[in-house]
């Protein structure tokens, strides 16, 4: 009579079982690394847009200098003097398929400015402050360029 061992004759059905659970623990790893991977994209995306914002900030408030001091402020209209400042400076970046509006509001501080205009702040006029302008430059994402809208805000008190 020959001897058999029933536990190793009856191991068909507990190999499909294993092969089952292996496949869902390896499905949920894999799952689990696709979510890592889509936020670590989305927040590397976020960053990169941010930090591209801050630099658009700083170039655009270098760029209001720059327009400030070539704007002629004593040119004539029909020969009367119009005393008039740069108050505003709108731009987009890249220009074929903007990511970034960029908007800069410029107040002058005791400059030869028209009293009219609200750009001019008298309230704070000393002789120390004479000649100064107020940069207001905010850089906002267009819409759809993230999941989330980009601001960054820059405030500069700049002497001329």
């Amino acid at each position: 009579m020959q001897r058999t061992n029933r536990i190793l004759t009856k191991r068909g059905g507990f190999a499909m079982i294993m092969a089952i659970i292996l496949i869902v623990v390896l499905s949920t790893i894999m799952a689990i690394m696709l979510e890592l991977t889509q936020k670590t994209t989305k927040e590397t995306t976020n960053l990169y847009l941010k930090e591209q914002a801050v630099l658009l900030a700083k170039s655009a408030t270098e760029l209001a200098l720059l327009e400030i001091s070539g704007y002629d402020r004593n040119a004539t209209i029909g020969g009367k003097p119009a005393i008039k400042c740069l108050s505003h400076i709108n731009a987009v970046y890249p220009n074929a398929a903007p990511i970034f509006d960029i908007n800069t509001t410029i107040r002058y501080i005791g400059l030869n400015c028209s009293k009219k205009d609200s750009n001019y702040i008298k309230t704070i006029d000393t002789p120390e402050s004479n000649g100064s302008v107020l940069i207001d430059t905010s850089v906002t994402s267009t819409p759809g360029t993230s999941i989330q809208t980009i601001r960054y805000f820059r405030r500069t008190l700049q002497k001329l």
